[in-house]
């Protein structure tokens, strides 16, 4: 009986190595935010439905029932995320539990509690049981004292805001895991991610988003930022190819942990230029708030040469074409 029970166990451990060799399985924590429903999706496409576990503390909508399979998890609970990770053969672990920059200064001691024991948790996993590991970073990841124009993968970095210096300690906590383990950690720096079917959140780059809304809506906006602010920007679909690429790219192939990525950067009169090729009439007008001292604080140009170099990082949409997704996407629903 003993004897039959071992070469079960040992044919189903053979069947699963096989079987994750070229299907791995996913689970995508804090899912339900602007980049893990696209992610899922693009994932269930590529590696099966069943293959894509999303998670979140939130109900979920009907439709996103719909879409594969989700599952409550607080990644403040270890067991809970733990059972997660156990119950469905977890190799690849996204983590996009977060609370992001302008959010986590109204409540400094949620963001460390989130996005710093809850990072510790995942880690912790990951290397318990051996998941492949993706954490996103941000633009601010970096501060005042950095190079801003272009910023460098390595400099000093020194951000004033708790969401940036959380993630500066997840990239150094990651790092740290993958030469002292050998956790496979892998992050990219993101810069604004625009996209059509999330609402704005009250992030600093957000006026990139609703300049959209409110130009269908009242062909005007009030910004909150100054007309030469420049910041790093991505259209979403390339956002979620980064992040499939990276967990793609072979690990020997990765000569860092860590990297930056982007797409174009610009400003919101650059912006109001591009969107008045398609709606003459849009006015723009500033009112600015304190999330300028955060904005002043961020790059303006990335410098992602490294991505593009070693695993052949290319983003495919700019200016003129992100503005026109907006507003085809937007003039549909």
């Amino acid at each position: 009986m003993l004897c039959t029970s071992l070469v079960r166990n040992l044919f189903i451990s053979i069947n699963r190595r096989q079987y994750h060799r070229t299907h791995p399985r996913i689970l995508i924590t804090g899912g339900c935010g602007q980049l893990g429903v696209p992610l899922a999706k693009r994932l269930r496409e590529q590696y099966g439905v069943e293959n894509v576990v999303l998670s979140d503390i939130v109900r979920p909508s009907d439709e996103l029932l719909k879409q594969g399979i989700y599952r409550y998890a607080d990644v403040m609970d270890i067991k809970q995320v733990q059972e997660l990770l156990v119950n469905n053969q977890i190799d690849w672990l996204i983590h996009l539990s977060a609370l992001l920059s302008a959010i986590g200064e109204k409540d400094v001691p949620l963001a460390m509690k989130l996005n710093i024991e809850g990072t510790h948790h995942i880690l912790e996993l990951a290397r318990k049981y051996k998941c492949k590991l993706f954490i996103p970073s941000t633009i601010g990841a970096f501060g005042p004292e950095s190079p801003r124009n272009p910023t460098p993968d390595f400099c000093i970095q020194r951000p004033r805001t708790i969401y940036g210096v959380s993630k500066v300690h997840t990239e150094l906590l990651g790092e740290y895991f993958y030469h002292r383990f050998g956790v496979d950690f892998r992050c990219l720096r993101f810069p604004g991610v625009i996209s059509a079917d999330t609402k704005p959140g009250g992030g600093t780059t957000d006026y990139a988003i609703e300049i959209f809304h409110d130009a269908l809506k009242s062909n005007a906006y009030r910004c909150y930022l100054r007309g030469d602010t420049r910041l790093p920007m991505m259209w979403v679909d390339d956002c979620i190819q980064s992040i499939v690429s990276i967990m793609e790219a072979p690990s020997e192939q990765l000569k860092q942990r860590t990297y930056n990525v982007a797409a174009m950067s610009f400003t919101p009169d650059e912006l109001t230029k591009a969107i008045q090729k398609y709606k003459p009439n849009f006015k723009i007008s500033y009112e600015i708030d304190d999330r300028q001292k955060i904005a002043d604080s961020w790059p303006q140009v990335f410098d992602d040469q490294n991505a593009r170099q070693h695993w052949n990082w290319s983003p495919k949409v700019d200016l003129d074409g992100l503005v026109q997704r907006m507003f085809s996407y937007l003039e549909r629903q």
